[in-house]
């Protein structure tokens, strides 16, 4: 019986990660999106073997003098920094601190979303009345200084940057995911679950979810990519964990340096590293928008 059932759990899975990946295909952007977005998670996971030094160790180039403000070369590809720290080194093990706060905080905020969304609009009433109150209050808050001002008073420790940002960035994936439950809850086959005796639960997480599916990974997509831009801007803002480096850390230290208009690989490699992330999430995320929205697509 155990066996059956997983096997049958391991085919929806097969199944599910082939029309993923057919949705993502369909789309020349969208694919192109998705190999950069694999590329800087393997980037991630292999950043120690990876990066030829370590990022706060002062480098000496071949001929053993200080390679202080190097400009890339064979040795050093994206240059040095003027305390002579290699770029390269710092860019790799950032990414991973980039993308272990995007992807925790899009992640655990469109798991708030998703939940908020599917309750209030599957109950309604006062509860709904009282969600969404607390949503309209949340969108009166300016996004990036109620970030700041979290930072400061929990901490500019790692954690506690997810935590702020995961705190406001939930809102619009739970006003769109009540609007779609609200939706889905006025179909047929809501009312033949509820005349079969389906409990709530099962309705709204085995009938109503996977119908607004396409619509959380959308916006997952999107909580991501706003993660990691708030991250590079409270870090550029002297607001980011100081223990651990960062994109965003990078540009902070720079524009401490006071050579920004020298050292222009310093500024160009963590930017082009923010601006490629982003905009590969917006493309895989414009291939989800088109499974939800039908009419996006070309005729």
């Amino acid at each position: 019986m155990v066996s059956s059932h997983l096997k049958r759990r391991l085919k929806y899975l097969r199944l599910a990660l082939v029309e993923h990946y057919r949705i993502i295909n369909a789309n020349p952007l969208s694919r192109f999106g998705f190999w950069v977005i694999v590329v800087f998670t393997l980037v991630a996971l292999f950043a120690p073997l990876i990066a030829p030094y370590d990022p706060w160790e002062m480098v000496y180039d071949s001929e053993g003098n200080f390679a202080a403000l190097q400009p890339p070369s064979w040795e050093f590809p994206m240059g040095t920094t003027h305390l002579g720290y290699d770029l390269f080194s710092q860019l790799v093990l950032a990414t991973r601190t980039t993308l272990l706060i995007g992807a925790t905080s899009g992640l655990i905020s469109i798991i708030i979303g998703a939940n908020i969304g599917l309750i209030a609009g599957y109950y309604g009433g006062k509860l709904d009345e009282v969600l969404m109150r607390l949503t309209d209050i949340l969108y009166g808050m300016p996004f990036l200084p109620f970030i700041i001002v979290l930072i400061a008073l929990f901490g500019r420790k790692l954690e506690f940057v997810i935590l702020a940002i995961v705190l406001i960035i939930w809102r619009t994936s739970a006003r769109v995911i009540r609007a779609q439950t609200i939706s889905i809850k006025q179909r047929q086959f809501i009312a033949m679950a509820k005349a079969r005796g389906a409990s709530d639960f099962r309705i709204i997480y085995k009938h109503i979810l996977p119908n607004v599916l396409p619509l959380l990974l959308l916006y997952a997509a999107f909580n991501i990519a706003w993660s990691i831009i708030t991250e590079a801007s409270a870090s550029f803002l002297g607001f980011g964990d100081g223990e651990t480096i960062s994109w965003g850390g990078m540009l902070y230290e720079l524009w401490l340096s006071g050579k920004t208009r020298v050292a222009w690989w310093w500024f160009a490699s963590p930017s082009v590293c923010i601006i490629l992330l982003v905009t590969s999430l917006v493309f895989v995320s414009r291939a989800y928008e088109e499974v939800a929205n039908p009419r996006l697509r070309k005729r």
